[in-house]
């Protein structure tokens, strides 16, 4: 009895010892995949480890050819093996990473004084100089992406600045129950504008901001603005963030998320975002043409996923003819006085590589680039590029390898065409 009782307690022991081992071995995995610091970690890093501030490329690519990638995709070293091999065997050549998501939290080892303050930092990318050089020695340019209005950890520090609820008294949540800024708030332009100068002090090509706009999923009756009049024009608000941006970081590269029907609408959207209202203050306007996103029957398709071609194309083509007639109106304006040409924005669409409404494979990924070279032929100076959004920073490399663009004019794009 005693003898199978020390038998009983030694495997046993064994076998939790086994299991705790594959269950810390399960741990560090994730914890590589998900570019995870553990707190002890970064408790232990010295303050100088990273390297000095970089600088911008030297020479960036005129065309840009982009993946986006999460902060903790980007401060991961295994993910990164993934990425840069990506890049070397495709012709990618810029990367769009989290700086300020959706959750608010700073992803990098800021010198900020309000996001240490409104306990907004996460160390996600442990290292931002060294990743950038990193990235920057491949020849990648860098674009840092700052989600704007939608941020949590901001509206927890400071809910005066955030949507209110008229019926809760609280702060006010979207469907998905995620809180929004004020979009007329000017200590929120300030804030995200302060992360975006410093990264561009570190060597960051550009800046990209994203959620640009009044918060559009929820009870929106339900909203107070502690700081919208709600009488002036939600685009003229927008506007004039844009215009701020541009006057604090007046030599900067900045693009804009935009919704992919604003290449088609001309009445906000309910939103705030017009596009010629966007042209004047960035360089380049990214409008997330994803065909999932477009309502039934758009442009007569009763499920436009289906239809990648078709509905990136009509969407591009019209936002060509607009930025066209913008462009001529100014044009005219000018006349033959010695005022130079002020700035309009380059188109480089968001495309998406991802599956929603329909399977997106690699012939679905190939058939909205080749509608954005063929709305570029005709008019190549408007574009400067295209960009792939995955949330899961899995891209399809089918799609990316050893593929060149048709020149000849549109026509539907097959499977078939491309195998």
């Amino acid at each position: 009895m005693r003898r199978r009782l020390l038998i009983f307690l030694f495997f046993g022991t064994l076998g939790v010892a086994i299991f705790l081992f594959f269950v810390k071995a399960n741990e560090i995995d994730v914890a590589m995949i998900q570019g995870l610091v553990s707190d002890e970690i970064k408790k232990e890093l010295p303050v100088n480890a990273d390297i000095e501030p970089q600088q911008p490329l030297a020479n960036p690519p005129e065309y840009i050819k982009a993946i986006y990638l999460t902060n903790w995709s980007a401060g991961s070293a295994k993910k990164m093996v993934y990425v840069l091999k990506l890049m070397r065997d495709t012709e990618l050549n810029a990367v769009v990473i989290d700086i300020k998501d959706f959750s608010g939290y700073v992803g990098y080892n800021t010198d900020l004084d309000l996001p240490k303050k409104y306990k907004a930092v996460e160390l996600r990318i442990p290292f931002l100089n060294k990743m950038v050089k990193q990235l920057h020695d491949e020849d990648i340019y860098v674009i840092g992406r700052i989600s704007v209005f939608q941020d949590q950890r901001l509206a927890i520090a400071r809910p005066d600045l955030a949507l209110q609820s008229s019926s809760t008294q609280a702060v006010w949540k979207d469907y998905k129950g995620l809180t929004w800024m004020d979009t007329a708030s000017q200590e929120v332009w300030d804030y995200n504008i302060d992360i975006a100068r410093e990264i561009l002090d570190r060597g960051f090509d550009e800046v990209n901001f994203d959620y640009i706009r009044f918060a559009s999923d929820g009870k929106l009756s339900d909203i107070v603005h502690p700081y919208w009049d709600e009488k002036t024009l939600k685009t003229h608000i927008v506007r004039n963030f844009f215009r701020y941006l541009r006057e604090q970081l007046p030599n900067a590269k900045l693009s804009a998320d935009l919704f992919g029907l604003v290449t088609v609408n001309t009445d906000g959207l309910g939103i705030g975002q017009h596009l010629e209202y966007a042209l004047p203050y960035f360089d380049a306007i990214a409008p997330m043409v994803y065909p999932s996103h477009y309502f039934k029957n758009f442009i007569g398709f009763e499920r436009p996923a289906e239809h990648p071609y078709e509905v990136v194309k009509y969407s591009l083509d019209t936002a060509v003819k607009r930025i066209k007639k913008y462009e001529a109106n100014i044009r005219a304006e000018i006349g033959t006085s010695t005022t130079p040409m002020p700035r309009i924005a380059k188109l480089r669409p968001w495309l998406q590589d991802f599956d929603l409404g329909a399977d997106y494979d690699a012939a679905k990924v190939l058939n909205q680039i080749q509608a954005t070279y063929d709305s570029a032929s005709s008019s190549p100076e408007i574009f400067d590029g295209w960009m792939l959004w995955n949330a899961s920073n899995v891209y399809t490399r089918e799609a990316l390898e050893n593929y060149e663009p048709r020149t000849e004019n549109a026509e539907l794009r097959t499977k078939n065409d491309y195998e």
